[in-house]
């Protein structure tokens, strides 16, 4: 694996600001988000709607991706992303959720998720991930993907090759009447075949009106999620695997989670709707 120098924090440049027009989410101001107390299965309009929000939230995060390159700044891509989503009418849905300062999520190198953009620098050889929430009409649509930058060594783009194969194989598992397990049996025995760590304290969740409604979707093989699979759900898959321990450390800044080995992690998210015969993903540029 490269042998760059580990990630410090950086400095956070000032709140992007949101014309007046786009409609904010319930919880931005707030300390914490309303509990959501609504149906997993969500009614054919809603998932239009998400439909709607997962498009742009897949087109931000293409956007964004574009400017990947040594030397750019990971605030940069936050507002190339942020400014894309307020041009198409829609708010970044992590600007100001439970308080986070940034319109998406930038995880380089060892950050497992929830890595807040600001002044660190890209460097040859490093992997981001970005991930892209936008609202609008109401409901979410959530979705990332992890990037090579420059000339990135073997053990890292495998580790981000297999990352994405992950996902699509937890994607084709999905069917009505199967537990919501299964995804993460499928995960975890692909990577096990690589020795990579399964992340389990960061999981896939359902999504729609809500950003994080309540269901949980764990990548690996947990024995409590027995929640039965139904037409209509709306939820994330987002697995993330590590190159060494699934276990974490935490940056004061009470968001940035990393690996505690400080090896490399990389994730890939869907949010989806499930059919009556397997899952359709909402988020497609």
């Amino acid at each position: 694996m490269s042998g760059q120098s580990l990630l410090v924090p950086g400095e956070i440049s000032p709140h992007r600001s949101v014309p007046g027009a786009i409609r904010r989410p319930e919880y931005v101001g707030k300390p914490a988000p309303t509990p959501y107390t609504g149906p997993e299965v969500q009614d054919s309009d809603t998932v239009e709607r998400m439909r709607i929000a997962g498009r742009i939230a897949a087109q931000a995060m293409e956007e964004a991706a574009k400017h990947i390159a040594p030397g750019v700044t990971t605030d940069e891509l936050d507002r190339v992303a942020h400014e894309f989503m307020c041009d198409h009418g829609a708010y970044p849905s992590t600007l100001g959720y439970r308080g986070f300062p940034k319109s998406l999520c930038s995880s380089v190198n060892e950050v497992i998720c929830h890595g807040i953009p600001d002044s660190t620098v890209l460097n040859d050889g490093d992997i981001v991930n970005l991930d892209v929430t936008a609202y609008i009409n109401g409901v979410h649509g959530d979705n990332n993907a992890t990037y090579l930058c420059g000339d990135v060594d073997e053990e890292s783009r495998l580790l981000v090759e297999r990352t994405r194969e992950s996902l699509d194989r937890a994607i084709k598992a999905v069917k009505p009447g199967r537990q919501i397990n299964i995804i993460g049996r499928v995960i975890e025995s692909y990577a096990k075949r690589f020795g990579y760590g399964v992340v389990r304290d960061f999981t896939g969740h359902g999504i729609n009106s809500s950003f994080h409604s309540g269901l949980i979707v764990p990548h690996y093989d947990s024995p409590h999620a027995t929640t039965v699979i139904q037409p209509g759900m709306t939820f994330t898959i987002e697995p993330m695997l590590t190159l060494g321990t699934h276990e974490y450390d935490m940056w004061d800044d009470g968001w940035t989670v990393v690996t505690k080995d400080r090896k490399r992690t990389a994730q890939f998210e869907h949010t989806l709707v499930v059919t009556e015969t397997g899952a359709e993903i909402l988020t497609l540029p």
